[in-house]
């Protein structure tokens, strides 16, 4: 863990933190306690700022859709989530990178935010795991300022509701706000609210129901192996697979073949 002096002086380089290309998306290469310092001292100031939490199947998408590709090289930060991002930043030269995944991020700004009197506003998911998530929020982080708790209809907002959401949101005060609407979906959301909603939004999918303890989350040695997507997809098969089929393998295609010309370039210089 880094002191919190060198974290501190790194936040005042935020603007030049790196970012490396992961077939074709820039992925950023900064420290878990890094990012985590960053993003609450933006959502102290209440900068309007989008966060991907990424991983193979957010990369894989916006390499097959150039639209979502653009969302997401426009992001304030680009977090690593899952090991093969992690390996592939290790390789490409960020050789201490750490996994940022949603949930240690949750849980990280949860604890800083009730420490520095954040409000925090949860958006997406459904009731029964946004209750779920009070119960446990409360008694681990019971100082956190949760602004308010609301998921959202599965079909698009009317301007009319839209407009209002906004308004919510900016009248609670939040410095945070968490949204759980899955990929790409919570990606499109956060670029089409930018400098509309007053605050940091984060896009966490998967995290609202693992938090909740709906979904239980692979032992860290499965982690470790970059092996959770299977424990994931263990628990969810039938809205997994597919997702899985189609990402993973082309992942590994385009990975390999990036790393590839990266060597040979470097060989015949």
């Amino acid at each position: 863990m880094q002191s919190k002096a060198s974290v501190l002086e790194q936040n005042t380089l935020v603007k030049e933190l790196p970012r490396i290309d992961i077939i074709g998306s820039r992925v950023t290469a900064a420290s878990f306690d890094v990012l985590n310092e960053v993003i609450l001292d933006w959502a102290k100031q209440r900068l309007s700022k989008c966060i991907c939490v990424a991983n193979t199947h957010m990369l894989v998408e916006a390499h097959r859709r150039p639209s979502f590709g653009e969302i997401v090289q426009q992001a304030d930060v680009v977090t690593p989530d899952g090991m093969p991002l992690v390996w592939m930043l290790r390789i490409l030269g960020a050789k201490n990178q750490d996994r940022v995944a949603g949930l240690d991020l949750l849980q990280a700004l949860c604890r800083k935010a009730e420490k520095e009197k954040v409000s925090v506003y949860f958006l997406g998911s459904m009731d029964l795991i946004l209750q779920k998530m009070r119960t446990r929020l409360l008694v681990e982080y019971p100082d956190l300022v949760i602004a308010d708790m609301e998921p959202l209809p599965f079909r698009p907002l009317t301007v009319e509701e839209d407009e209002a959401l906004i308004q919510r949101v900016n009248a609670s005060g939040a410095g945070l706000v968490m949204i759980a609407l899955g990929c790409p979906k919570q990606e499109c959301w956060m670029a089409a609210h930018k400098d509309q909603i007053n605050a940091v939004m984060i896009g966490l999918g998967g995290a609202f129901p693992v938090y909740a303890g709906i979904h239980r989350r692979a032992s860290g040695w499965v982690r470790h192996m970059g092996m959770e997507w299977f424990y994931r997809l263990i628990q969810e098969p039938k809205r997994l697979w597919k997702r899985y089929a189609s990402s993973i393998p082309l992942f590994i295609y385009l990975a390999i073949k990036q790393l590839c010309y990266r060597f040979a370039s470097l060989a015949f210089k």
